[in-house]
């Protein structure tokens, strides 16, 4: 049962175009559209506010951040940050094992 002592945070998407439309069309308001230009900024900018505490970023957005900011993502729990597919383009996904390693900590694999 989830602890109803902490505020539930913000979902924020940062993508591009087709990925933001999609995520709109589900409901979600905070969806930005970035270019490779902007990806970085605005992936910072959603790092520093802490109403946000999850964020889905296109795989596309990946590539564009510094290597401090790929650390960040990487092991930030609050906000978690996970990486999706882009409807086009060829990128490493993570695995649900891997995720979930990252996340909790646990290993889904039997050793």
């Amino acid at each position: 049962m989830p602890d109803s002592t902490l505020p539930a945070g913000e979902t924020v998407v940062l993508g591009e175009r087709e990925l933001a439309i999609g995520f709109r069309l589900i409901g979600l308001s905070r969806v930005v559209e970035v270019t490779p230009e902007t990806a970085a900024a605005e992936f910072q900018r959603v790092m520093n506010d802490g109403s946000v505490s999850l964020v889905i970023a296109s795989q596309s957005v990946r590539p564009r951040l510094t290597d401090p900011q790929r650390a960040a993502a990487d092991a930030s729990l609050t906000p978690l940050v996970v990486f999706v597919p882009t409807p086009h383009g060829d990128f490493e996904v993570e695995s649900i094992e891997a995720l979930a390693k990252r996340v909790l900590g646990v290993s889904l694999v039997p050793s």
